[in-house]
C-alpha cells in the first residue's frame, strides 16, 4: 500500500465540475492499493499517517501530528501510484490490486482513520476527479506499508 501525502492549507475534490468533498488545514492522502496488500497494511499506514509529525510547533520545527493540530484528512484513491515506470515508456500496473479488492481496502483505510475522531473526507473510487490543493510548505512524503 502506498500513500503520497501532502500537508495542505486546503484541498478539494470536484466530480463533473461539482464540489464532492473538501478540507481545510490537514493532509491530502493519495492512496494506491497493490495486489499484496491486506487490512493490516491499511491499519499500519493509517496509524503512521495519524502519528507522523509533519506540522510545525511554536519553534517552527516539524513536531506536531494531524491530531495535535486538529487537522482534517482528505483521502483520494490513486491507482497510478502502483504504476511501475522502470521499463519502457508506458507504466505497468501489474502490481495494482483489482478494483474489488482495492475499493474494499480503500474504504477500510478510511474507516480506520474515522475511528480516531478527526474529520475525514474522501474522493469517489474509480471516478475521474479534479483535485485542487494548496500545498503547505510544500511538504510531501511517500509512505509504503
Amino acid at each position: 500500500m502506498k500513500a503520497l501525502i501532502q500537508r495542505v492549507k486546503r484541498a478539494s475534490v470536484k466530480i463533473n465540475n461539482e464540489l464532492y468533498s473538501s478540507i481545510d488545514k490537514g493532509i491530502l492522502v493519495f492512496l494506491g492499493v497493490e495486489k499484496s496488500d491486506e487490512k493490516e497494511n491499511a491499519e499500519k499506514l493509517a496509524d503512521k499517517i495519524l502519528k507522523l509529525r509533519i506540522f510545525e510547533d511554536e519553534n517552527e520545527k516539524m513536531n506536531l501530528s494531524i491530531k495535535d493540530v486538529k487537522g482534517e484528512i482528505l483521502v483520494v484513491s490513486q491507482f497510478t501510484l502502483c504504476g511501475d515506470c522502470k521499463k519502457g515508456t508506458r507504466p505497468s500496473f501489474d502490481k495494482a490490486a483489482n478494483p474489488e479488492k482495492a475499493v474494499d481496502l480503500y474504504e477500510f483505510f478510511i474507516s480506520v482513520l474515522k475511528s480516531h475522531n478527526i474529520r475525514i473526507e474522501h474522493g469517489k473510487f474509480r471516478a475521474m476527479m479534479d483535485v485542487e490543493l494548496v500545498n503547505d510548505g510544500p511538504v510531501t512524503f511517500l509512505i509504503e506499508k
